[in-house]
């Protein structure tokens, strides 16, 4: 049988909030949503936490902004002990990907005997009763899509995975005017972790026809806007192109996943102290390039969608001077990477086996190493 045939045929489960709010001043329906709620508790963080009066919440409302850009174990405990002092009937999480991945673990643990650690994986979280809403001000994560949280382990510094189809939210609003105060250079790396969302399900061994419809939906809204959208934060047409790429890369993630990007740039992110975005654009250009051989066709596509005019020779350099088109520090020595790291982080990279086994083409230690060392000091 086909390759195509077969992967139409392979069963995939994909979830979605049953309510999606859409458009410029959609934050406003979601004090009409929540009207009916009496204890209402918002995961934020500083920059976001001024958008809570423009809601419009009625009620109780408690809202903890004292998050890490990335959220570990203890961190995170810390505001389901808040959490559980307040005894909300909803949990809002407004902000980037960290704030919403920490609220969908509080709403799924406040009230639960189950500890973190114990529901790290698929399908251990055993209930929800508490309402759950998801509002991004960045285009980039798609959490708000999404059934999985991230939170990393101090001990290791290993992203540890929650996934559950209970913390999938009730509602997300997607309001294109929350991030036009973004500034340009975290537009562009969100963008490009939006893109790569896109793409590493686009490629991925585990891609499905229905996710690679959303997948080239995605990557082609940011071909088509990303670039205004960094030039121009006001483009209100740009940033809802945007923050509807960052859904469609969240949708993405649920029946397919990321690959080996993704796996590169954790390290990246928990060495470095790289924004996550920041650290999957810097990576990106060099694994597009690594597993073109072993997606051509799709390739191909992704290029032409992005408006980049790339062969199989090219694919390294175009891809890589479009992200430097953005504003982007594409250069790892430049945030304090030195060739002496590189051997561990490589290691560390190949171990995250949920990731690295879905991409297309096998990647061991050593192109991995490459990989890094390549981007330690790109050509210009």
């Amino acid at each position: 049988m086909a390759k195509s045939a077969l992967s139409m045929a392979r069963p995939i489960t994909l979830l979605q909030p049953p309510r999606l709010e859409i458009g410029a001043g959609a934050i406003t329906r979601l004090g009409e949503f929540s009207n009916r709620f009496r204890r209402i508790f918002v995961v934020a963080m500083a920059p976001t936490a001024p958008y809570v009066e423009r809601i419009g919440l009625k009620g109780a409302v408690e809202s903890y902004i004292d998050l890490p850009p990335e959220p570990d174990l203890p961190s995170v405990e810390a505001v389901l002990d808040a959490a559980r002092a307040f005894e909300p009937d909803l949990v809002i999480g407004l902000g980037g990907g960290s704030a919403m991945d920490v609220a969908k673990l509080v709403a799924v643990l406040w009230d639960s005997e189950q500890t973190i650690p114990e529901v790290v994986g698929p399908g251990k979280v055993q209930s929800r009763r508490t309402a759950l809403v998801q509002v991004p001000t960045t285009s980039g994560t798609g959490s708000e899509a999404g059934t999985r949280a991230l939170v990393t382990n101090p001990a290791t510094l290993a992203k540890l995975a929650v996934e559950s189809e209970h913390m999938l939210a009730d509602m997300a609003v997607l309001d294109p005017e929350l991030t036009y105060s973004v500034p340009a250079p975290v537009t562009a790396a969100t963008g490009v972790d939006a893109l790569a969302h896109c793409v590493e399900a686009f490629t991925n061994i585990k891609a499905h026809p229905l996710i690679d419809g959303y997948a080239r939906l995605g990557i082609k809204l940011v071909g088509r806007y990303l670039k205004r959208a960094v030039a121009d934060g006001s483009d209100v047409e740009a940033r809802a192109g945007m923050m509807l790429a960052s859904y469609y890369g969240g949708i993405c993630l649920g029946p397919v996943n990321t690959a080996a990007g993704h796996a590169l740039a954790y390290p990246l992110g928990t060495r470095l102290k790289l924004p996550h975005g920041l650290a999957n654009a810097i990576i990106f250009p060099h694994v597009l390039a690594f597993n073109a051989s072993a997606c051509r066709e799709k390739t191909r596509e992704i290029t032409e969608l992005l408006g980049l005019s790339a062969d199989g020779d090219t694919i390294l350099d175009e891809s890589h001077r479009y992200c430097c088109s953005l504003g982007l520090e594409m250069d790892l020595a430049g945030h304090g990477a030195r060739q002496d790291h590189l051997q561990d982080w490589a290691r560390e990279a190949h171990g995250i086996r949920r990731l690295m086994d879905n991409n297309p083409r096998a990647m061991n230690v050593e192109d991995i190493l490459a990989i890094y060392s390549a981007a330690l000091h790109p050509r210009p």
